[in-house]
C-alpha cells in the first residue's frame, strides 16, 4: 500500500494472520497498490499456494463488507482458461480480502517494463487470449472495468486476466466512500471515455476499449494517451483524435484498423463484442519474428536404454517422462512437451538444430542401465547453442532409490538454471505409489499405450496388473480409462463394452487423487464421448489444464468441444496454444488440423495436417486429418487417397472406415460408399458407424434408425457425428430430425449451437 510505513504493514500482517489462522498461513508480501496489499499465503485446507489480496483498512471500513462480498460472489463462478479464478473471499477482523491462485509467472506490466515494445506475434496472441476471457465474462454479465497490464498475468506463457469482479464490487459498494478515500475505479491510461465520464452502466465495449489501449502500448511502448496527471490523460481522451499506431511502429494495416476501431470514442463505433475484436486480430497477418527461446528453458531428450535386455526401453522412456513431469511443475521453467522431445528418440542430430526446433536453450540427455535390482543412470545438461556441457552426474543405486534419483536430477537442473522453488522442501517427483512393481507395470502400460495398435491390449494388461499390485495408485486407473476410451471411439471394441469400464476407471482415478491432471482428463473424455455430460466434460478438461498447463491434449479436445457448441473464438485460442505447447506431436497436429477445419480456417488446417503426416506418416490420425481437410476443401482425389491410407494403417477401424465412406459419398462415389456400408453392417457393433455414410448418401431414414440405436447404446459414432462432424458437415448439422435426436437424448446444447450457425438453412 502506497505510503504505508513498515510498522503499519507489520501490524496489518499480524492482524491478518491472527484472523485467518487455521485457514491460511501468510508467508510474505508480494506487492502493494493503491487499493490493496497482496500476500503469498498457503491454503491449509487444500495444500496450495495462493495470492491473498486485502483491501486497505480505511477503504474496507468505508465500503462495508456485505455488499462488497455479494458483488464479488457474482464473479466467482467464472471458469475460463484465460481467467484467474476467484477462490475465496471474506471479512477477517474487519479486513476485506479475496483469494486467487498464485501465479509464479510475471505480469504484462513487468514484461513491458523490461522490453517496452513486444513482438507483433506475441501482442496479437496475448490480445486474442485476453479478448477470449472478456467475451466469456461478458456473456456471463460480468464487465471487468479495469483491464490494464498489471491485471494480465502469464501462467506458463498463457495470458490470464486477474481481478474480475473487483472493480464492480467497489462500484457496487457505493461511489461516495471511494471519492472520500481519494480513489477511482479504473486506471486513467486505459479507462474508456464513458467510464471516465462516470457512467456506472458501462458494458463490455468499455473493456474492449481498455484492451485496445493495452495492445497499443504493447506495440508502441506507451499508452495511446499520456499526461502528467490523471485529469490530463482523461482530457486528451475527449479532446484529441484517436492516435494511429503506424505513426510510431510499422505494423500491418489490418492490425492498425482493429486497434483504432477498439479505441473509438463512442461505444457504438467499437467492436460490438470482445469476440469480434479477437476475430479481427486472428485475421490480421502477423510478421513472424525470429524465434527466441526463453532464458530458462529445457528439453529432456529420451534417455537411452543401455540395459542388457532391450525390452527395458519402457523403463528408460518412463524415467524420461518422470523427469519431464517433475520439471514441468515449475512455473518459471519452460519445458518442451514429452511428445515433441520424443520426436528425437534415436535421432542424434546437431544440438543447436534440436534446440531451435524445440524452442529451448538447454538439453538434458541421459542413459539408463538396469540389471536386476541395480540401476545406473547418467545425465548431462548441455547448452544447445554451443554444445557446452553445463552439468553431468552418474547415479549407481538400487531400484528402490529410483524416485530419489529422479528428484535429484530435477533438483540439479533447478540449481543450474537458477529456477526459484516455491516450496524448496517439497519433493519434485511425486510417484503416486511406493510399490515398485506397480510403478514398473504402470510405466510398461504407458509405453504400450503410446504405441497404439496392438499395444493397447498390452497396455490394459499392464494397467490392471499395476492396480492389482497397488489398488491405491491412481495413475494406472487413468491409463486404463484412456485405453478403453480409444478402443471404443475407434470402434475396436463395442461402446456397450467399454463405457462402464471407462467410467469406473476414470472416476476411481479421480477419487484417489483429485490433483492428478490425467484423472480429470480421463473423466472429461469419458463424459464427452460416452457420458454426454458436456458441462462436466468442459469443467474436467479445464481442471486438467489448470493442474498441468503445459499438457496440450486437454487444450485441443476442449477446443473441439467448444467448436461443437459454437464457441469459435474461445476454441481458436485454445487450439493454437495447444499446438504451441507440443509442436512436434503428430496427434496434436492432427487434432489441430481437424479443429481448424471445423472452425473454417482451411489453409491453417491443411498446414497442420501436412505437418502431422510429415512427423509420423503411418499414424492413422495423421492421414485421417489430412484426408478429411482435403475432402472439405473439395480436393477429393488427394483427400480420398489419404483417408484410404488411414483406414489401412488403423487395421480398418470402424471410425475411419465410416470417415472414408462419408468422403466417398461427398465425392459422388456412391458405389464405393455402399461397399463400406455393407462392410460395417456385417461386423459386430459396426452398423451405427454406417449411419454416417448413409446420411451422406441421402438415405436419411436408414441412417436415423441406426442413430436411434446408437443413442440407446451411447455409441461413439453418434458422438463423432454430433460433436466432430456436424460443425463441418452442414447437411447433418442443419437437419431438424438430427437436432431432435440430440434434444431427446440430453444434448440440447449441441442442437442450440447448430441452429445458430449462419450457414444452416
Amino acid at each position: 500500500m502506497m505510503g504505508y510505513c513498515e510498522a503499519a504493514v507489520a501490524d496489518l500482517l499480524a492482524r491478518l494472520s491472527a484472523a485467518l489462522a487455521g485457514r491460511y498461513t501468510i508467508e510474505r508480501e508480494l506487492g502493494r497498490g493503491g487499493m490493496a496489499h497482496v500476500f503469498l499465503a498457503h491454503d491449509l485446507r487444500h495444500d496450495r499456494s495462493v495470492a491473498l489480496k486485502v483491501l486497505r483498512p480505511e477503504l474496507a471500513a468505508a465500503l462495508g463488507p456485505e455488499r462488497f462480498l455479494r458483488e464479488i460472489a457474482l464473479a466467482a463462478p467464472l471458469a475460463h482458461p484465460h481467467i484467474l479464478a476467484l477462490l475465496d473471499s471474506g471479512d477477517a477482523d474487519g479486513l476485506l480480502y479475496y483469494v486467487m491462485p498464485h501465479v509464479e509467472g510475471e505480469s504484462l506490466r513487468a514484461r513491458l517494463d523490461r522490453e517496452s515494445q513486444l513482438p507483433l506475434d506475441d501482442t496479437l496472441r496475448i490480445g486474442q487470449e485476453v479478448a477470449g476471457a472478456l467475451d466469456y465474462a461478458h456473456r456471463h454479465q460480468v464487465v471487468h472495468r479495469d483491464i490494464k497490464p498489471e491485471n494480465i498475468l502469464f501462467q506458463d506463457g498463457l495470458a490470464v486476466v486477474a481481478d474480475f469482479g473487483i472493480a464492480r464490487a467497489l462500484i457496487g459498494a457505493g461511489t461516495r466512500p471511494l471519492t472520500q478515500s481519494g480513489l477511482t475505479v479504473g486506471t486513467p491510461s486505459y479507462m474508456s471515455p464513458e467510464q471516465a465520464a462516470g457512467d456506472a452502466q458501462v458494458d463490455g465495449r468499455s473493456d474492449v476499449y481498455s484492451l485496445g489501449c493495452v495492445l497499443y502500448e504493447m506495440l508502441a511502448g506507451e499508452p495511446p494517451y499520456t499526461g502528467a496527471t490523471a485529469q490530463a490523460i482523461i482530457a486528451k481522451r475527449f479532446s484529441e483524435p484517436v492516435p494511429h499506431i503506424r505513426t510510431l511502429r510499422d505494423v500491418p494495416e489490418p492490425v492498425e484498423r482493429a486497434i483504432t476501431r477498439a479505441l473509438a470514442r463512442v461505444p457504438a463505433d467499437r467492436f460490438a463484442t470482445a469476440a469480434d475484436f479477437a476475430a479481427a486480430l486472428v485475421s490480421a497477418p502477423a510478421m513472424p519474428p525470429a524465434r527466441t527461446a526463453p532464458p530458462q528453458s529445457i528439453a529432456v531428450l529420451p534417455f537411452t536404454n543401455l540395459s542388457p535386455d532391450p525390452e527395458n526401453e519402457y523403463f528408460s522412456d518412463g524415467m524420461t517422462e518422470e523427469v519431464i513431469n517433475a520439471l514441468a511443475q515449475l512455473g518459471d521453467l519452460h519445458v518442451a512437451a514429452r511428445t515433441s522431445s520424443f520426436a528425437f528418440k534415436g535421432k542424434r542430430g546437431d544440438l543447436r538444430t534440436i534446440g531451435d526446433r524445440l524452442g529451448v536453450r538447454t538439453l538434458l540427455e541421459g542413459s539408463v542401465r538396469r540389471a536386476g535390482d541395480r540401476l545406473r543412470v547418467t545425465a548431462q545438461l548441455t547448452n544447445a547453442a554451443d554444445g557446452y556441457q553445463l552439468w553431468s552426474e552418474r547415479y549407481d543405486r538400487g531400484m528402490d532409490d529410483i524416485f530419489a534419483v529422479q528428484d535429484e536430477i530435477a533438483r540439479a537442473i533447478v540449481a543450474r538454471l537458477r529456477v526459484t522453488l516455491a516450496r524448496p522442501e517439497a519433493p519434485l517427483v511425486r510417484p503416486g505409489t511406493d510399490d515398485l512393481e506397480a510403478y514398473d507395470l504402470y510405466l510398461k502400460g504407458r509405453y504400450f499405450w503410446a504405441r497404439r495398435g496392438e499395444g493397447l491390449q498390452k497396455a490394459i494388461d499392464c494397467f490392471e496388473r499395476a492396480i492389482a499390485a497397488d489398488p491405491g495408485f491412481a495413475a494406472p486407473y487413468a491409463g486404463l480409462a484412456d485405453t478403453y476410451c480409444i478402443l471404443g471411439v475407434y470402434g475396436y471394441m463395442p461402446s456397450t463394452t467399454v463405457q462402464e469400464r471407462t467410467r469406473d476407471a476414470a472416476e476411481r482415478a479421480l477419487a484417489l487423487d483429485d490433483r492428478l491432471a490425467e484423472a480429470h482428463y480421463s473423466v472429461g473424455f469419458y463424459e464427452w464421448t460416452f457420458g454426454w455430460d458436456l458441462e462436466r466434460a468442459e469443467r474436467e478438461f479445464q481442471r486438467a489444464i489448470e493442474l498441468n498447463p503445459r499438457w496440450a491434449l486437454p487444450h485441443i479436445w476442449l477446443a473441439i468441444l467448444m467448436l461443437s457448441l459454437g464457441r469459435r473464438e474461445e476454441a481458436l485460442v485454445l487450439v493454437r496454444h495447444g499446438q504451441r505447447l507440443d509442436p512436434l506431436s503428430p496427434l496434436v497436429n492432427a487434432l489441430t488440423a481437424l479443429a481448424l477445419s471445423f472452425a473454417g480456417s482451411s489453409d491453417d488446417a491443411l498446414e497442420a495436417a501436412e505437418r502431422a503426416v510429415e512427423l509420423e506418416p503411418t499414424f492413422p490420425a495423421s492421414s485421417w486429418s489430412l484426408g478429411w481437410v482435403r475432402v472439405q476443401r473439395g480436393e477429393f482425389d488427394a483427400g480420398l487417397s489419404a483417408l484410404e491410407q488411414a483406414v489401412a494403417y488403423s487395421a480398418r477401424s470402424f471410425l475411419l472406415v465410416s470417415m472414408l465412406g462419408t468422403a466417398y459419398a461427398q465425392a459422388g462415389r456412391a458405389d464405393a460408399a455402399r461397399r463400406l456400408v455393407a462392410e460395417l453392417e456385417g461386423r459386430d457393433a459396426g452398423p451405427t458407424y454406417a449411419a454416417l455414410i448413409l446420411w451422406a448418401l441421402g438415405e436419411e431414414p436408414r441412417a436415423l434408425a441406426l442413430l436411434e440405436q446408437g443413442f440407446a447404446q451411447r455409441n461413439a459414432a453418434v458422438w463423432m457425428l454430433g460433436t466432430v462432424l456436424a460443425p463441418g458437415f452442414r447437411p447433418v448439422g442443419a437437419d431438424p430430425r438430427w437436432l431432435g435426436l440430440l434434444e431427446r437424448n440430453g444434448l440440447g446444447s449441441l442442437a442450440v449451437a447448430l441452429r445458430a450457425r449462419p450457414s444452416n438453412p
